[in-house]
């Protein structure tokens, strides 16, 4: 598969326009997934779903797939105004935090928790692009605000188990991503990250800067444009590749709610189906030879094989 890079202002920024799945080192595949507890050539996979708090339906679209479907785990956008329903109903799900500087909506808007100006988009909330988010935001304030997200999920009795950013925003910037990692070190959690080859593209060696300060990310990333999975889920499956393989999904109930506040409604709730109703894909995920995991297990891995760090 080639590794393609969509422009910046794109929907989920430079992470890709079409299915591609990102893969690292061979060494390092098996590292991975022997920490684990699983032979050299494991094929292990976390689905993800992306954007859980952000209405009520994908609320409702997350849990089903997480309790009654095939996800393994999910992220949750701190900021939008479902939240707290969310957190409400958590069980003790694999669910990490959606780190959110964007509000990519025209209509439906939500915006920092804490005091940040330049955050803002001219429209109210964050901004809509990517873009925007790097030639406006204050660095100190995006911090605060990111820690801030972290630390309102943990008050909410959440067991946070991993991170992730919403529309790539704090991946593929410099300073943006020393914030990301610097989060990640202080409440000791693995990140989503881009591969190598992503890596040498942009030019900063952000998976490398990961590992040296001992935080950890999957293998393989899949990556795509827009929201609707079905497609890469079928090609990845196709040929899952050794060690441990990410695809992020934004599963949503179909309500009027979610069609009136999101023009891909339409995706999110063919994302549901394919998590919680489609045989062929569950088929599939079992012909792959896929082993089901989530983020819990490397958090757990990571602060496990943590070296105590000295004053």
């Amino acid at each position: 598969m080639r590794v393609l890079r969509a422009p910046a202002e794109s929907h989920r920024c430079s992470l890709g326009t079409s299915a591609t799945s990102e893969r690292s080192s061979v060494t390092a595949v098996s590292s991975l997934v022997e920490q684990l507890g699983y032979g050299p050539d494991a094929r292990l996979l976390i689905i993800n779903c992306d954007d859980l708090g952000m209405c009520h339906s994908a609320n409702e679209g997350v849990y089903r797939s997480l309790r009654s479907g095939m996800a393994t785990s999910a992220t949750l956008m701190v900021p939008c105004p479902w939240a707290h329903e969310a957190a409400t109903q958590y069980q003790g799900e694999d669910i990490g935090v959606h780190l959110t500087l964007n509000s990519e909506f025209e209509y439906y808007r939500w915006g920092p928790v804490t005091q940040a100006p330049s955050l803002l988009g001219g429209g109210g909330g964050f901004p809509r692009t990517v873009l925007d988010v790097w030639d406006h935001a204050d660095l100190d304030e995006v911090h605060r605000e990111l820690r801030a997200q972290i630390e309102r999920a943990l008050e909410w009795g959440i067991d946070v188990t991993h991170l992730d950013s919403h529309m790539g925003t704090l991946q593929l910037r410099p300073e943006f991503f020393d914030v990301y990692l610097n989060l990640a070190m202080e409440f000791d959690l693995p990140i989503r990250l881009s591969s190598i080859d992503t890596q040498e593209m942009v030019g900063f060696p952000f998976r490398d800067l990961a590992e040296q300060e001992g935080v950890m990310t999957v293998d393989t990333l899949v990556f795509y444009s827009g929201v609707s999975a079905r497609e890469p889920f079928e090609e990845v499956l196709a040929d899952l590749p050794l060690g441990v393989t990410e695809i992020y999904m934004h599963p949503a109930a179909d309500h009027a709610e979610l069609r009136a506040c999101a023009p891909d409604a339409a995706g999110r709730v063919d994302d549901l189906a394919l998590l919680t109703e489609d045989q062929a894909i569950r088929d599939k995920v079992s012909q792959s030879g896929a082993v089901l995991v989530g983020w819990r297990e490397l958090r757990d891995l990571q602060r496990s094989s943590a070296t105590p760090r000295t004053a």
